[in-house]
């Protein structure tokens, strides 16, 4: 029986709060018969101190704690993380004070004397909620991300090693640093090893560097305590409390600010991070993943990104190839994405002239996927044939069509974005390129969302 339990109910984080000794063993064992984590304490004041350092599915919180009232604890330990589902526990049960433990938080309410299989029917309901309300923040996210791309398919020799590492890198709990040009699918393939871990139930988080200012990643990575700086009128628990028991995602990690390599560098080796604005230690279960289309090798050189962390980070390390080097994937993807993107927009679209194929497999593809993505999406919506012509793709990719020069009656945007576009292919490195254009690399990393390159 036991053994069916297991399979059935996930394990709980469980913080049992009661100033009877007698009942915290009862309790701990109960829970931890059945697989649960279990940190027990006597008083408010440790509760709230285990709360900040680490994050509980459920709390058991006795309502007469010594002089105290538990009924205060309530309210305390929802504020520090509002997934922790709190059981009121007492031996004096009356409507009235279930009632109140409601009102302020609570989500059961159990008198004394108990049973353990009372205690096995709340962790089992709770657990069954905590997965549902995983679930529904996973389709939530898949519902956002859906793009054609995420289908891993690739007639490439390169790619394909590159996969079944993946794979196999996947279950394990090492971190993984993904290299590639913009656009390659490194967000893909880490969605991918996220999607076969073992953490796969548990919320992704994706955070890209250069789009957050400097002075607010600190706090976006690691949450901060009101009033910690200017602006700060509440509780934020950052990225790293909200993917808890899942995987964090760090897009062009290259770009990080020396004082978030230190921070970042203590997450992955010991497991420990502080809120800015708080000297409590906090516990952090999270997988990281990395991508960066930076040399770190030569940035570690160069004095600009930690030596310690580029080899904590660099445990797997996957090289994405560009698509110009996939030229086989660029026909077979490019018929994926209109497959879907004539789903999405009610057209139905044969497939492609033979100009349009030929257009397709010879353009450079510095956007890469991302690039090649877009560019279907714009054809189908913009075409009126049976098939995706030459006409119907951009001037960049099907240049006798009519490429607008300098002087041309064209918008200065399109001049702008053929110029980026144009840099792009020619620089290793998004920083090279925001070097020759005279901008900042958040502004080129903007102008590139803008135009979809």
């Amino acid at each position: 029986m036991a053994g069916n339990h297991d399979n059935q109910v996930a394990r709980l984080s469980v913080l049992v709060v009661d100033d009877e000794a007698n009942i915290r063993r009862t309790l701990s064992y109960c829970l931890e018969a059945e697989g649960h984590t279990v940190v027990a304490v006597s008083n408010p004041d440790d509760a709230g101190r285990e709360a900040r350092r680490r994050c509980f599915d459920l709390a058991f919180v006795d309502l007469k704690l010594g002089r105290e009232d538990g009924m205060d604890l309530i309210p305390i330990l929802a504020a520090e993380s509002s997934w922790t589902k709190i059981v009121v526990i007492s031996a004096h049960a009356s409507v009235e004070s279930a009632v109140e433990a409601m009102k302020r938080g609570a989500i059961d309410y159990i008198a004394k004397p108990f049973t353990p299989d009372h205690v096995r029917i709340l962790t089992t309901r709770v657990a069954q909620l905590r997965r549902l309300e995983t679930e529904v923040a996973a389709l939530r996210e898949n519902v956002q991300r859906l793009e054609p791309e995420n289908r891993l398919q690739s007639s490439s020799a390169a790619m394909q090693r590159i996969l079944e590492t993946a794979r196999k890198a996947a279950p394990s709990e090492a971190t993984v640093l993904l290299f590639g040009e913009s656009g390659t699918g490194k967000t893909v393939i880490a969605r991918a090893i996220h999607g076969w871990s073992p953490r796969s139930a548990k919320a992704m988080g994706v955070v890209a560097c250069p789009a957050v200012p400097a002075d607010l990643l600190e706090s976006e990575l690691f949450g901060h305590a009101k009033g910690s700086f200017t602006g700060a009128v509440r509780d934020y628990p950052g990225r790293i409390a909200a993917c808890e028991g899942g995987t964090l995602f760090l897009d062009e990690i290259g770009d990080l600010a020396p004082s978030v390599q230190a921070k970042l560098l203590r997450v992955i080796q010991d497991k420990e991070y502080e809120r800015l604005g708080e000297s409590t230690a906090r516990k952090a279960d999270v997988r990281i993943i990395a991508a960066t289309n930076a040399d770190l090798e030569k940035r570690v050189t160069e004095g600009r990104f930690r030596e310690d962390l580029f080899y904590r980070l660099n445990v797997i390390s996957l090289t994405i190839p560009p698509l110009r080097d996939r030229r086989e994937d660029i026909m077979p993807l490019a018929n994926g994405f209109l497959s879907s993107f004539c789903r999405a927009n009610h057209k139905t679209v044969l497939g492609f002239t033979e100009e349009a194929e030929r257009s397709l497999t010879n353009h450079a593809w510095p956007g890469n996927l991302r690039e090649l993505r877009n560019t279907i999406e714009r054809a189908v919506i913009l075409g009126s044939g049976d098939r995706i012509a030459a006409s119907d793709l951009p001037t960049t990719i099907a240049p006798s069509v009519g490429t607008p020069t300098i002087g041309d009656k064209v918008p200065l945007a399109t001049i702008e974005e053929l110029h980026i576009r144009g840099v792009l292919a020619r620089t290793s490195s998004l920083q090279e390129a925001a070097d020759i254009l005279g901008i900042d690399q958040a502004t080129l990393w903007r102008r590139r969302k803008a135009y979809e390159i």
